[in-house]
């Protein structure tokens, strides 16, 4: 049985998709600073999964020489198969009372300035990990008080006060990603609801008008234009400060095929357009993700919420 089939049983069935050859802005250098080095063997020492290595982002090299990881909490196995990801997915792992604990020492020993705190999805637990999400925020507000908090989560679909629990532990950012337009849910992510997913995110402003929200699609899924406008205008809908755009990467020839590679400058017209349509920040171009380069992010992102209030009078 191949390595994928191994990682992956729930995609060993599905047929090959090669990928199209990547264009130049796409490529990335391998990583291999002693940095990189270092975080990634302060990861292993504290048994902590990262989203970087687990989803194969290609932005690995750079986030960690400059000490920048995005944490993953609820073990490394997803109940949900997106066709899109490369998390495994099966039985997942049991609960571990003490990762909480370990995020906060790892947290403060790399003397982070902003953290993001991701999971896979726990369809399987009662609140849907929201409990660890708040032990997780909990542990790096005592070891870290100075770190800002960025979370990443599930959709905690039919999991009633998941949300208003993360919200209560007070986060900097609440974030939790599209990921791809209505039309291509059933393929990409068949497990999800576009339209739960923008609730969950106008129930965050509900509940804490305050609290940055922030979303992420991707493109080269075979979108079109059209379609990403009208989830801009779902997102400002749902009064969401901070929108990511970036290039879909097919992690096997066992996920869903790359429709199409987006160019730079289309990146930069909807950077533009998202802007327009009232977002604080907005991150596009091939390699955003929704944690790259966050912290520097957040820091536009308050500055802008700043100017919004000072040209306001408030």
């Amino acid at each position: 049985m191949s390595d994928v089939a191994l990682r992956h049983p729930e995609k060993a069935h599905r047929p090959d998709n090669p990928a199209p050859p990547k264009p130049p802005w796409i490529r990335v250098k391998a990583p291999n600073s002693p940095e990189y080095r270092e975080t990634r063997d302060l990861m292993r020492t504290l048994k902590l999964n990262t989203v970087c290595e687990e989803a194969a982002c290609p932005n690995i090299g750079q986030c960690w020489k400059e000490r920048h990881a995005t944490v993953m909490i609820l073990g490394s196995v997803c109940t949900r198969a997106c066709t899109f990801c490369n998390v495994a997915t099966g039985r997942p792992d049991p609960l571990d009372p003490h990762e909480p604990a370990r995020v906060g020492e790892a947290v403060a020993k790399l003397c982070l300035n902003h953290i993001v705190v991701t999971s896979v999805d726990r369809d399987d637990l009662p609140d849907g990990g929201a409990g660890q999400f708040v032990r997780t925020i909990e542990a790096i507000r005592r070891d870290a008080p100075n770190t800002t908090v960025e979370v990443l989560t599930p959709d905690f679909l039919k999991k009633n006060g998941a949300i208003e629990a993360v919200v209560a532990a007070r986060p900097d950012v609440f974030n939790h990603n599209l990921e791809t337009v209505p039309r291509l849910y059933g393929e990409v992510r068949p497990g999800a609801r576009y339209f739960a997913s923008l609730r969950l995110l106008d129930r965050v402003k509900e509940l804490d008008p305050a609290m940055f929200t922030k979303s992420g699609l991707m493109v080269g899924l075979g979108e079109t234009k059209a379609e990403v406008l009208q989830v801009m205008d779902d997102l400002r809908a749902a009064h969401v400060d901070f929108l990511t755009i970036g290039q879909y990467l097919q992690p096997t020839p066992k996920h869903h095929r790359v429709d199409r590679f987006v160019t730079p400058d289309e990146f930069e017209s909807y950077k533009q357009i998202a802007f327009g349509k009232g977002f604080l920040m907005v991150a596009s171009s091939p390699l955003t993700r929704s944690s790259y380069l966050a912290g520097e992010d957040f820091a536009k992102l308050r500055a802008a919420r700043a100017a919004q209030l000072a040209a306001a009078g408030t």
